[in-house]
């Protein structure tokens, strides 16, 4: 493989009418997607995807917003899914105060289920921050001093970047280092070692610069790479080698 898209939602229903051709478009490119599970329901979708199609994997998790709908038996349900072979992460977990669909007890407890359970299975996380960098920091920092996973969709400063390289974590870095409002995340992601750095779409939604106003697909992970490369000085080959390289030690990807 030579492109990793590390976090796309490829069960959405914006794929409904041409899943197949976006994913033959990925196959046709050399890349693997990881398809990301946000509620039980999406999770179920994600493992379907992965077992169907070559070089796509899946995680199994509650994204925040679904966190009122985590008991033990939506624990349980993870836990039966995440014993198939492709399933390589817990996933997307973790806050979002933005919003706030699911009461913020409620997510502090979902996530800290959830990031217990990614224990027990030796899996990493796929993380999930959105001006909740605080309580974020607070459980992570008390549940381990060393995480294995990845803040998906990172938007913070360099000072976060070092607080969550710290903990041991990767960035996921997607469209939105190409919007001209970003500045400070563009600075921060000249910081980030190569070796830390994961390539990501969150697609359907966080469409890259210039093809914003349209859906997001995981071919999109490419102008990204072409944004890091000018950043870092350093070629779009390189920047995919590493990445790829990085998603690969990570999840435990196999081609």
């Amino acid at each position: 493989m030579k492109w990793i898209d590390s976090h796309a939602h490829l069960d959405d229903r914006a794929f409904d009418k041409d899943r197949a051709a976006v994913i033959a478009r990925c196959s046709e490119a050399d890349m693997g997607i990881l398809t990301i599970g946000s509620s039980l329901r999406s999770s179920q979708a994600a493992v379907r995807l992965a077992n169907r199609y070559r070089n796509m994997w899946a995680t199994v998790g509650i994204h925040p917003h679904n966190a009122k709908t985590v008991d033990e038996a939506a624990l349980a349900e993870l836990r039966v899914l995440a014993h198939n072979k492709l399933v390589v992460g817990v996933g997307e977990i973790g806050l979002d105060y933005y919003r706030d669909l699911s009461p913020r007890d409620r997510q502090r407890s979902a996530f800290q289920q959830q990031l217990a359970l990614a224990d027990k299975l030796e899996l990493p996380i796929c993380l999930h921050n959105r001006e909740s960098t605080d309580d974020l920091l607070g459980i992570l920092k008390a549940a381990s001093k060393h995480h294995r996973g990845v803040v998906h969709s990172f938007l913070g400063d360099e000072t976060l970047a070092e607080e969550f390289l710290a903990l041991g974590l990767y960035v996921g870095i997607g469209g939105p280092l190409t919007y001209p409002k970003n500045a400070i995340l563009r600075q921060a992601v000249k910081r980030v070692p190569m070796d830390r750095i994961l390539l990501e779409t969150d697609c359907p939604y966080l469409t890259p610069v210039p093809y914003r106003g349209r859906r997001n697909e995981p071919l999109y992970v490419q102008v990204v790479a072409e944004e890091i490369a000018c950043l870092k000085d350093i070629s779009v080959e390189e920047v995919a080698r590493h990445s790829t390289e990085n998603a690969t030690r990570l999840f435990g990807l196999s081609d």
